[in-house]
């Protein structure tokens, strides 16, 4: 959520960073809800004054044994006011607070304006496209062949968009888990969480997903929790509502979950395959960070997620969303794509985001630098490391064979009891 404090006192900034996005700022309606907010506040404050000098002189009279029922008469009448003002100012409060919901982060000033996914400017290409000395084929055609991918008894069992893994597929799928895990914990210093896989709804309005996107999620009646669409919202509302310790920061967790997306929006859209599924596997990075280093920090996490391509030997490119493509919450976004080449295109694999407060403002997250010093909020980033379905997918695609085989990832073949290709089994 944006600083209410920011959007007054800077409105043209607010509304031309909101005109990058595409958007029209309500700024009209913000200033006349704010003054009206204001001016309701100043004059129940000013009531409440004058309440409780009457109540004194009230009680002045009475101890001295005079007659005091004009002014209190005036002062239920008082009373009444304060009550009516409250009521006004409660409503006017909660349609300034369901405004500054609705409006999405302001991008920094180094994401690049546009439009669509178009417009989204390369930063860097890592690797080389694969060649074959035969025309590649697609990961559903592939799995199922291989008998490790099998579509057709996932949608009699449960509906279209969800997936049975089968032998070395499920068994690659977990392979991936752990590989990312491993490096993630070992080697960049995270800790390892495991978090629910429910989570309410003031998790989900703290990093962005209420009340926008609810037709996105699955809710789960008559408890009213959601499925988690990713991970970033229970481990980012690990600190909701905490005042961390400067001296703690940056803290760094990765986490395995379960996702669960209805895709609302997105029929006919990548409705074969593992591109797009209404459940998928991912592991996530979170960072907290103080304001000064968030895009340090938003290097760092990307070159992570990065890390776990180069090491699976994995063709991708690095691309930074303009303004058109950028997501609800976020202020910077890398997009990590990556190749595919039946479909001979580029396909995200990852977002790593940095948020700045606009998470931490909803969740309540701050930091204090000092013991007794004021607390500010944190800065809060996140990235997948990645979406495991869409590595299983470029794995199957870029290390297929002539004979339908498919080869291991170094990296990989230790978790696969040192194979080094999936083949089909009789």
């Amino acid at each position: 959520m944006l600083d209410l404090h920011y959007v007054r006192e800077h409105e043209d900034r607010v509304a031309e960073a909101l005109r990058r996005r595409g958007m029209q700022a309500p700024l009209e309606a913000f200033r006349e809800l704010d003054e009206t907010r204001r001016h309701l506040l100043r004059r129940v404050e000013e009531l409440k004054k004058t309440r409780n000098e009457s109540s004194r002189k009230i009680g002045e009279i009475v101890k001295s044994g005079g007659g005091a029922e004009p002014l209190k008469q005036e002062m239920r009448a008082v009373g009444e006011e304060v009550a009516c003002l409250e009521r006004e100012l409660e409503s006017t409060v909660g349609r300034l607070d369901a405004l500054m919901r609705e409006l999405p982060n302001l991008p920094h000033a180094s994401v690049p304006d546009g439009r669509s996914s178009e417009d989204n400017r390369v930063e860097r290409v890592w690797g080389g496209k694969p060649s074959f000395a035969f025309e590649p084929r697609a990961h559903w055609d592939l799995g199922q062949e291989l008998g490790i991918l099998d579509f057709e008894r996932a949608a009699r069992m449960t509906g279209a968009r969800f997936t049975l893994y089968m032998g070395d597929g499920a068994r690659l799928e977990r392979a991936l888990i752990q590989f990312m895990l491993d490096l993630h914990v070992r080697e960049h210093e995270y800790t390892e969480v495991l978090p629910p896989f429910l989570v309410n709804a003031e998790a989900l309005f703290g990093t962005g997903q209420l009340p926008k996107f609810e037709s996105d999620l699955f809710k789960v009646e008559p408890l009213g929790y959601y499925l988690v669409p990713t991970a970033e919202v229970p481990v980012t509302n690990i600190h909701a509502d905490e005042i961390l310790d400067a001296d703690r920061l940056p803290i760094a967790y990765c986490a395995y979950t379960p996702c669960f997306r209805s895709e609302a929006g997105s029929y006919g859209k990548d409705v074969r395959g593992l591109i797009r599924q209404h459940q998928f596997n991912k592991v996530e990075l979170v960072r907290f960070t103080e304001p000064q280093a968030s895009y340090d920090q938003l290097e760092l996490l990307t070159t992570h997620a990065e890390e776990v391509l180069r090491r699976l030997g994995l063709h991708y490119r690095v691309v930074s969303l303009c303004t058109g493509d950028l997501g609800f919450s976020a202020a910077k976004t890398y997009d990590l794509e990556v190749w595919l080449p039946e479909q001979k295109v580029y396909r995200e694999i990852s977002s790593c985001s940095n948020f700045e407060d606009f998470q931490a403002r909803r969740a309540k997250i701050r930091h204090r630098t000092e013991v007794k010093g004021k607390a500010s909020f944190v800065h809060t980033l996140n990235g997948s490391a990645l979406a495991v379905g869409r590595t299983l997918v470029a794995i199957l695609e870029n290390y297929q064979e002539k004979d339908g085989s498919v080869r291991i990832p170094e990296v990989l073949q230790p978790y696969m009891d040192g194979r080094d290709r999936i083949v089909r089994r009789s």
